[in-house]
């Protein structure tokens, strides 16, 4: 009886879990030309579909790691490749064998998501503590819309203001609105791109069984990670409800004239594209009404923005990675938007506030440039001079 290697067995676990693109991929290389790693650094997104291919991949190289699922490469691919897709088995290989190695920062954060659920490590129990003193009431049956906030706004100290400055407006507008209670736990989407499958399996299944018993039927989240996984991957287990980002919901809100803002920010903005809400989900003109209605703002634009928007560096469990200094992509946008005079950076996704954050402050540009999530934008806007 043939005995299967553990190599044997992830090469199967790659061809059944991407084996429809590595079927279509003909190896034109127009993938690694445009891969934005390129930009800081050799990255051969080729070689890695043609070793996949051969069921010859290196899981030991910290290739494998190194994709951000931008989806630069898929929207340009003449076959269509889902290239994330492949990357995603790829590194299912290495978490379900133990084959190649995890990186020490992933690890540690795939292991909190699986025990606390969240990246974080936080207690559970302190998932709502940032609305304590905000008025926010519990999501109840027959409530209108479920505010997910997403892990980083709910534990991160500096990035609350995003679920804070979002319920602020909610309140000011009379929004019918409820959080849900703390045995929610992570989306699971950054999760699943780093390989852990089952993890994420149980993620979804808890988050999608407290919705359902709940009642809920619409939710409005802060992060595109959320927004994509919410839409389009819990369906399939269940999860049948309306999802929305937020920059959907508020520029709906100003187009029926729900949402006026009157007080003017005098700053020179330019609107960063999160990768997730752009070109996973072509939402681009949204955000850009929301800040173009806010009184004296001047809206710029980073030079290759909406579909060729550079990444911030965060997708694909990124964002819990080390990457060195000089191949941070949030640095070349910072630069960027120094350089087109920009006072402010906008961003609509946690992860882009966390890189960005970390930018400015090692580069020594906090007083430069500011970054500020939109909904702090609206917020500040809706007050009364």
């Amino acid at each position: 009886m043939e005995v299967l290697s553990p190599y044997k067995e992830a090469a199967d676990v790659i061809f059944e879990a991407g084996g429809e693109p590595l079927k279509l991929c003909y190896q034109c290389g127009l993938c690694t030309s445009i891969c934005p790693w390129n930009l800081v650094r050799n990255f051969l997104v080729r070689r890695i579909m043609h070793e996949a291919q051969l069921g010859a991949t290196d899981f030991g190289s910290e290739d494998v790691w190194t994709c951000v699922t931008c989806r630069a490469c898929v929207q340009h691919c003449p076959r269509g490749v889902e290239i994330i897709d492949v990357m995603r088995a790829v590194r299912r290989a290495v978490a379900s064998l133990g084959i190649g190695i995890v990186p020490d920062a992933l690890r540690i954060s795939a292991k909190n998501i699986a025990g606390v659920g969240n990246p974080l490590g936080e207690a559970p129990e302190k998932r709502n503590d940032w609305a304590k003193d905000l008025q926010v009431k519990d999501f109840a049956s027959g409530t209108e819309l479920l505010y997910f906030p997403c892990c980083i706004p709910s534990y991160d100290p500096d990035a609350k203001m995003v679920a804070r400055s979002t319920v602020a407006i909610f309140n000011k507008l009379g929004i019918d609105y409820g959080i849900i209670g703390t045995e929610a736990k992570c989306c699971g989407e950054a999760i699943r791109k780093a390989g852990h499958e089952e993890t994420f399996l149980s993620l979804a299944q808890n988050n999608i069984g407290l919705f359902n018993s709940s009642g809920v039927k619409t939710v409005i989240v802060s992060s595109p990670h959320c927004y994509h996984t919410f839409k389009d991957e819990y369906p399939e287990l269940g999860g049948k409800f309306e999802v929305i980002h937020i920059t959907q919901y508020l520029a709906s809100l100003i187009d029926e004239g729900k949402l006026k803002l009157s007080k003017k920010i005098d700053k020179k903005v330019i609107y960063s594209d999160p990768c997730y809400l752009g070109r996973h989900h072509d939402i681009y003109d949204e955000p850009r009404k929301i800040l173009q209605s806010i009184p004296g703002l001047e809206l710029i634009e980073f030079p290759d923005a909406r579909e060729n928007g550079l990444c911030c560096g965060g997708g694909g469990g990124r964002i819990w990675m080390d990457t060195p200094k000089g191949e941070r992509f949030s640095d070349i946008r910072v630069d960027q938007a120094v350089d087109k005079g920009a006072e402010t950076i906008a961003l609509a996704c946690p992860y882009c506030l966390l890189n960005y954050r970390d930018s400015v402050l090692s580069m020594g540009k906090a007083e430069t440039v500011q970054i500020r999530d939109i909904t702090e934008l609206v917020a500040e806007a809706m007050t009364e001079e």
